[in-house]
């Protein structure tokens, strides 16, 4: 196997940055015409349902939103570049701190869901591809088929009424911490880490509570994916050549189990995994709408229900540059886990 010089392989790095470069370009333009294209006026909602067209005028004048629509794009990327995102006509606060703000919470949320997951549908996907057919299969396939069919916020209410209202076990689901707690002191906005550099462990237990049932909810619809790819690419690894041969060698069941099928699977199941924790992240306004969460989703949604540019132009912009990111990262995983994958100059 050929060896990847240092320097070859940073240039092969920044060749492959500098393709996400149209990408993100790409995402400024779209975002840019289709909040224009949004129904409804933000200077008639900013200016309140009495304001007559006079007063309207004058705030759409002062919005910049009275220019020609090539000059207002030029503006917007000019902001752009000098890190302003502008500010939000729903609070009133710059775009760029209300997503800095609120991006911690969508991202804690989404991480704990997946983790949980994982947990779940890896091992199950590994016991369902070793076991075809049996009890273990079936359950695999049950709850793939429920995590898919079942809308989030039927599951999200179901869970609220047993285990809130029926059992009075789960804390009230209103947000990140229960009223009894205080937020600890931001440092990361993840509340469990910034809880436990406090070693504030009794507001870090409140965090956990909190977060149990929203995050169960959101596991449950991803764990759909992930369990069935599992399955699909452990089935896949396990009828292979390599397999037969290895068990041949007369090496152990799990040696062969999980160091030659499981990490042979492992590329499409990162694959899936990077994949539902992009579409997550942007998607789970319903579980943030239940549970009151104060995420990123739920502050997209009331953006484009005002038509509020600068919101809506912030999260599509955000969401871009995390999914670009995530590509990237996903790429360095392959080539720790395959050394035949490197990085390849275009």
């Amino acid at each position: 196997m050929s060896m990847v010089k240092p320097g070859s392989r940073a240039r092969a790095i920044a060749a492959r940055m500098g393709q996400t470069l149209p990408v993100l370009a790409g995402v400024v333009v779209i975002s840019f015409l289709l909040t224009r294209a949004l129904p409804g006026d933000p200077a008639a909602y900013f200016a309140g349902a009495a304001a007559d067209e006079a007063s309207i005028e004058e705030i759409r004048i002062a919005l910049g939103l009275d220019k020609p629509l090539l000059q207002q794009f030029f503006l917007y990327v000019g902001d752009l570049f000098a890190g302003d995102l502008g500010n939000s006509l729903s609070t009133g606060q710059p775009v760029a701190q209300d997503l800095a703000r609120r991006l911690p919470a969508s991202l804690e949320l989404t991480l704990i869901a997946l983790l949980i997951s994982c947990c779940t549908a890896i091992p199950l996907g590994i016991l369902a591809a070793r076991n075809p057919g049996s009890v273990i299969d079936h359950l695999c396939r049950v709850l793939v088929t429920a995590g898919v069919s079942l809308p989030t916020f039927f599951t999200g209410i179901l869970l609220i009424y047993i285990f809130y209202y029926l059992l009075g076990l789960a804390p009230s689901p209103l947000g990140r911490l229960d009223f009894i707690y205080l937020a600890p002191d931001h440092v990361t906005g993840f509340y469990l880490i910034d809880a436990a550099i406090m070693q504030d462990w009794y507001t870090w237990w409140g965090a956990v509570k909190q977060l149990i049932l929203p995050a169960t909810t959101l596991a449950l619809f991803t764990l759909a994916p992930i369990a069935r790819m599992t399955r699909a690419a452990m089935l896949t690894a396990l009828s292979s050549d390599f397999i037969r041969t290895a068990r041949a060698a007369g090496l152990t069941p799990r040696k062969v189990l999980y160091g030659y099928a499981f990490r042979n699977a492992l590329l499409p199941v990162i694959t899936t995994l990077g994949m539902v924790f992009s579409f997550t992240l942007g998607a789970n306004v319903l579980v943030e709408k239940v549970f009151a969460w104060p995420g990123i989703g739920s502050y997209a949604v009331e953006a484009l229900v005002v038509s509020d540019y600068a919101a809506v132009q912030g999260f599509v912009l955000a969401m871009a540059v995390l999914f670009v990111v995530l590509n990237f990262v996903i790429d360095l995983v392959y080539t720790a886990i395959d050394p035949r994958i490197a990085f390849e100059q275009s």
